[in-house]
């Protein structure tokens, strides 16, 4: 046995033509002097539909093929899922942490990557006794791990900017416990654009850094050594849903995610004019927070 931690694959993949979205994961999670357990996540969006379609499977052990979760099954509490999605994409991967160090140290204790930050999907996926057939469809594969969850985060991915189809975004922003205080908004992470990889946030950059994260809406300025970015996010609250995320050291948060979400960025570079880019429906927002008052009906599997 060893002491608590949980790590995460997934991928997100949007249509380009229509608000419709996938959020598929495989964790591990591990209590300290525990045996560790795993779980398959499937979330599916089609706005002109109706709600997002989620199921979560709980398995004995995280014994599962990493790449096994571009293709799988998952069954609960009445509700099934399966897919098979291939991503192909040549960006090399996003290390959302400034330094390498950063990787190996206690601190901070959650990692993330991207090991493709832009992806485009086929397939297929199957929910709820329908069958949607994915080609075309953009989005990322990413990767998290650690011993802690942060005390509040947000995830945000935008891809489908109207003005740049080859655009991108991926940061990651929370707040962290740190000899019982906690810590203002510290971001990390790169924005894509005209063919260049942006880095925005950093420790150095906590004080140009703003953050308004609540359910349904963001509202951010990031600075960075390469770009300021300020971004404005829409999240339906009916097109998000909440799952309950255990803490390998005991408690529990909420996971709010729209994967079909508004996103409209500014794009500031020194020396160069400001970009203006949008997508109607082409980001993904995860905002992880203690509140359980937030308006989103939590979804029915414990975690672990």
């Amino acid at each position: 046995m060893s002491a608590g931690r949980y790590e995460s694959h997934y991928l997100r993949a949007v249509d380009p033509a229509r608000p419709r979205g996938a959020w598929i994961r495989h964790t591990s999670h591990q209590r300290p002097g525990q045996a560790a357990t795993g779980a398959l996540w499937c979330t599916v969006w089609d706005a002109e539909a109706g709600p997002p379609y989620a199921v979560k499977e709980s398995l004995p052990s995280p014994a599962f093929p990493e790449s096994r979760f571009f293709a799988g099954r998952a069954s609960a509490g009445g509700r099934t899922a399966a897919w098979e999605l291939e991503p192909a994409g040549s960006e090399p991967a996003l290390r959302h942490l400034p330094r390498a160090w950063m990787y190996r140290a206690a601190l901070p204790r959650t990692k993330p990557e991207s090991p493709l930050p832009d992806a485009v999907f086929t397939g297929w996926i199957e929910f709820g006794g329908q069958r949607v057939e994915v080609a075309g469809w953009r989005g990322m594969v990413g990767h998290n791990w650690g011993a802690e969850h942060a005390e509040r985060w947000v995830w945000l991915h935008a891809v489908g900017f109207e003005q740049a189809p080859g655009a991108w975004l991926d940061v990651a922003m929370g707040r962290v416990r740190v000899a019982g205080r906690t810590t203002p908004w510290i971001a990390n992470g790169a924005v894509a654009l005209d063919g260049s990889r942006l880095r925005v946030g950093g420790i150095g950059r906590v004080r140009s850094t703003r953050v308004d994260a609540r359910p349904g809406a963001l509202d951010a300025v990031v600075g960075g050594a390469d770009a300021t970015i300020r971004v404005s996010v829409a999240a339906p609250l009916d097109q998000t849903v909440a799952f309950v995320y255990g803490d390998p050291g005991g408690g529990e948060h909420h996971a709010l995610n729209c994967s079909i979400a508004q996103v409209r960025l500014r794009v500031e570079r020194p020396g160069r004019p400001a970009v203006e880019l949008a997508t109607a429906f082409g980001g993904a927002y995860e905002l992880g927070l203690r509140e359980t008052d937030h308006g989103v009906p939590v979804q029915p599997f414990p975690d672990p």
